[in-house]
């Protein structure tokens, strides 16, 4: 096996930089920028799932029957998904043409706009169908965020990283998933427990959409004070830069594009059934208090972010393959005992059913930052990174609770419901299998 070169189109490794104290600090600056910028983010964006669960079928559709209340509001968390790949475009377009931090800025001002919004919007009673039209464009607006978040986030931490580390780094975007979803539910839950049904459903929904605001100006604050990736710089300075990067990707790393994008496929649905899905189904079908089911999800939070860190250090010794094969192998053994536990309706079965799932869905994500990276050259990494991953988030968690939700209302059981979860597993594990054992682009994104 001959060794990686040190230069790859005109950029040089990122691994010589000194490692100095300076550098050390400047990494870890990055790292935790990446990590609360995502977990504001993603707050934004799992606080419309909670609330779609809870109460946006009352609120947004309320002449409708409640389990077509509940496949509509699930249609406009889909939505978000829709308009995903269109905010990879063009996020991926500005990130490998402007610059990596500049689009974080961007997409996380755009958010919690979109967000905010959503917590001042009248509800159908108040302005008819006026409301959920409305719903949906900050849906849209949510969705074109999201789709270029990830991939700068993620860039940022793995192109600061030192040699060897770029997976536990990488691992800092992606930990502000799970830390968003459980701050998310935490505010939730706080409201639900300290408010009356009425109360809640009348106004205390609006609180955790309002609250972006102040998260959003913390997180504005942390990113402005982070530096340029080192990788960008270097492209910009040596004028190295694509022209139309999302061409240029597509027609050099077609099968990149195609296998990283179904890989995710099976995270994102499992992901969306889990915190979105389940909330819904426990209090709705399983007739569980709203409380147990916040608590549920929560427990299954915190498991998904240490094992995303845990996987993510480990991709670093085993190599990303082994880990994400490891990861989407539990994903389809234990996707029809999870639906068969969380049916006892009994609160701690349904915490280990929501406990392996997670392991699962963290070694499927913890090694993502990194392994997306090296797939791609520097040039247009941004683009083929954000693209791949919001196709597989709407190929995905798009549409996975809505479809639950309607096999679940046709059939009465949640069996068909475990292997929607059983097929969307295998699928992405093939996908996995073809990945390659060594990183494709070694000399800028880590040997790993």
């Amino acid at each position: 096996m001959p060794s990686w070169p040190p230069v790859f189109h005109g950029v040089e490794r990122q691994d010589v930089l000194d490692q100095d104290g300076d550098t050390r600090g400047r990494i870890r600056r990055v790292a935790l920028a990446s990590a609360i910028g995502t977990t504001i983010e993603w707050y934004d964006y799992f606080a419309y799932s909670t609330a779609t669960a809870l109460v946006f079928n009352h609120a947004f559709f309320p002449k409708l029957s409640a389990a077509s209340g509940t496949l509509a509001a699930f249609a406009t968390l889909g939505v978000g998904f829709v308009a995903r790949p269109l905010g990879g475009i063009v996020w991926g377009h500005f990130g490998d043409r402007v610059g990596r931090k500049a689009m974080l800025v961007a997409s996380l001002l755009l958010m919690g706009v979109a967000t905010a919004g959503v917590g001042v919007l009248p509800t159908y009673a108040e302005a008819g169908v006026v409301a959920p039209v409305l719903l949906v464009v900050l849906r849209v607006l949510q969705g074109i965020s999201a789709g270029g978040e990830w991939g700068g986030a993620a860039l940022m931490a793995v192109e600061h990283a030192p040699e060897g580390r770029r997976g536990r780094y990488g691992s800092f975007s992606q930990i502000g998933v799970p830390a968003g979803l459980i701050l998310a539910q935490l505010v939730f839950f706080a409201l639900n427990s300290s408010l009356t049904p009425e109360a809640f459903r009348s106004w205390g929904w609006r609180v955790p959409f309002l609250l972006s605001l102040v998260l959003v100006a913390v997180g504005l604050v942390i990113r402005l004070r982070v530096e340029e990736s080192p990788v960008f710089a270097r492209l910009r300075t040596d004028d190295k830069r694509s022209k139309l990067p999302i061409v240029e990707v597509l027609r050099a790393r077609p099968w990149q594009v195609l296998t990283a994008a179904v890989s995710f496929i099976a995270n994102t649905a499992l992901g969306y059934i889990f915190f979105a899905y389940l909330l819904s189904y426990g209090t709705s079908v399983l007739k569980l208090s709203s409380a147990t089911m916040l608590v549920v999800v929560i427990t299954g939070s915190v498991v998904w972010l240490a094992s995303i860190v845990g996987a993510a250090s480990w991709s670093d010794t085993a190599g990303r393959k082994p880990v994400y094969l490891a990861g989407s192998v539990l994903l389809v053994v234990w996707s029809i005992p999870f639906f068969l536990l969380v049916d006892t309706r009994q609160p701690w079965l349904l915490i280990v059913a929501v406990t392996v799932l997670n392991i699962g869905l963290g070694a499927t994500y913890g090694p993502q930052a990194a392994l997306f990276a090296e797939l791609f050259e520097p040039r247009f990494r941004y683009s083929g990174s954000s693209f791949a991953y919001a196709v597989g988030a709407v190929l995905g968690g798009g549409f996975a609770p809505l479809i639950a939700t309607a096999l679940q209302n046709a059939t009465g059981t949640s069996m068909p419901v475990a292997l929607y979860m059983v097929g969307v597993s295998v699928l992405s594990l093939l996908a996995v299998l073809a990945f390659p054992r060594r990183p494709l682009v070694a000399a800028t994104a880590g040997r790993g």
